[in-house]
């Protein structure tokens, strides 16, 4: 653990586990994204899958990921351990990624994405509760928006080196996947070296099932108010995969599609960082609801565009509204929930998000698929717009580091 610092707000001292598990996080999605950049169009143009097969693909993995989330933050939280949890899931995504170079039709790139995603779901919540765990409440913001976004440093680089091995290869897009695990396994071994993770509390009680009915009251309903914004928003933000068809509708070449998420991950990680800093000092509700905004905005321009020039311009707004929402949501529900219920606040938390990115995108690829893209980009300003006024009605305009009860104590209503 680290020690009170007198960083400035926007560079508070920050454990080296927590750079590591950002360093973790950076070079899975650097083989990710290499492969998510062009999954998409291979699986239309190369496989001859239609969009809502796409939205069908991308929302199973993904409700996939979130349902294993609920089980391995529970789990975390039970043994008192999170390390463990993390080495069996980025183990399973470094192990998964040779499947795609060999898949030959759609429903193997969805088994691909399925086993990709189930480790995605077992290392997810015990990794940002070992986040929680590690930070300071006062640097809390700063901390996982540090880990967002050299995350996000791997998305965006992942594509530019798809970008180059595309060029190089004549848009050999087997090479470029088989290329992403490398990457992968770099992933792990920097998480077996790098983190070391903090002593088990004592005198915890474990933690039973998180449908125990018990467990759901324990989290509080600042937690819950925390769930159901997020929700809302993530029924708008639907998967990036619509975001490269829609450049490719507007004729962006295929060996260029990948430009779409280093556009996005640039902006999204130069935002995370000082985003979740400046939390901690002003306030999490106002920067929120500001980021509904920007994806309100993103969707109108991505609807209405009719260039490859404003459609990038929606691009970049879309990743400046995750870099101003995804590190204060993790925030917020590690600060809403009690310390030794973490893993499982994460896991139901990411549950209730992954479901809805399923709804999200199955409803994404069938608009796509009826009236085109614009409507679907009309639908996501529509829900932002809903999701707007459920956070101004329901978060209170608190800062979102919190003072977290101990595990004898009731959950407090807080943010």
């Amino acid at each position: 653990m680290t020690t009170r610092g007198d960083g400035a707000w926007w560079r508070p001292t920050l454990p080296a586990g927590i750079w590591a598990l950002g360093l973790v996080s950076m070079f899975m999605d650097v083989s990710s994204e290499m492969i998510h950049a062009l999954l998409p169009v291979y699986l239309v143009t190369t496989l001859g899958a239609s969009a809502l097969q796409v939205g069908v693909i991308e929302g199973v993995a993904e409700a996939t990921a979130s349902v294993v989330k609920v089980f391995s933050g529970a789990f975390s939280d039970w043994v008192g351990r999170r390390k463990l949890l993390l080495v069996a899931g980025y183990g399973l995504g470094a192990l998964s990624k040779p499947l795609f170079p060999l898949a030959s039709t759609a429903s193997l790139v969805l088994t691909a994405r399925f086993v990709d995603r189930v480790g995605k779901g077992i290392r997810g919540a015990p990794r940002d509760a070992l986040v929680g765990d590690l930070a300071l409440p006062e640097a809390r913001g700063a901390a996982f928006g540090l880990r967002q976004s050299l995350d996000t440093v791997g998305a965006f680089s992942g594509p530019l080196l798809a970008i180059a091995l595309m060029a190089t290869s004549g848009g050999n897009v087997r090479l470029v996947f088989w290329v992403a695990v490398v990457p992968a396994m770099l992933a792990v071994a920097v998480l077996i070296l790098g983190v070391r993770e903090p002593p088990r509390i004592s005198a915890v009680p474990k933690a039973r099932s998180p449908i125990y009915p018990r467990e759901i009251r324990r989290l509080g309903p600042a937690y819950w108010r925390v769930v159901a914004v997020a929700t809302v928003l993530t029924l708008a933000r639907f998967s990036e995969a619509f975001l490269i068809l829609r450049v490719q509708d507007l004729g962006l070449a295929t060996t260029l599609v990948p430009v779409v998420l280093v556009v996005m991950n640039i902006v999204y990680g130069l935002s995370a960082y000082p985003v979740g800093a400046l939390s901690d000092r002003e306030g999490s509700k106002g920067l929120l609801c500001s980021g509904f905004g920007v994806l309100i905005v993103a969707d109108l321009v991505l609807a209405f565009a009719s260039n490859l020039g404003l459609a990038l311009v929606g691009i970049a707004l879309w990743g400046l509204h995750m870099g101003m929402t995804q590190g204060l949501f993790a925030s917020l529900v590690a600060g809403t929930a009690p310390d030794d219920r973490r893993g499982t606040a994460f896991g139901v938390f990411n549950l209730a998000g992954g479901l809805a990115l399923l709804l999200a995108s199955i409803l994404a690829g069938s608009f796509w698929e009826a009236f085109g893209g614009a409507s679907t980009f009309l639908g996501g300003a529509t829900i932002t717009a809903l999701g707007l006024v459920a956070a101004l009605a329901i978060l209170p305009a608190q800062r979102s580091k919190v003072v977290v009860p101990s595990p004898s104590q009731p959950t407090q209503s807080e943010d």
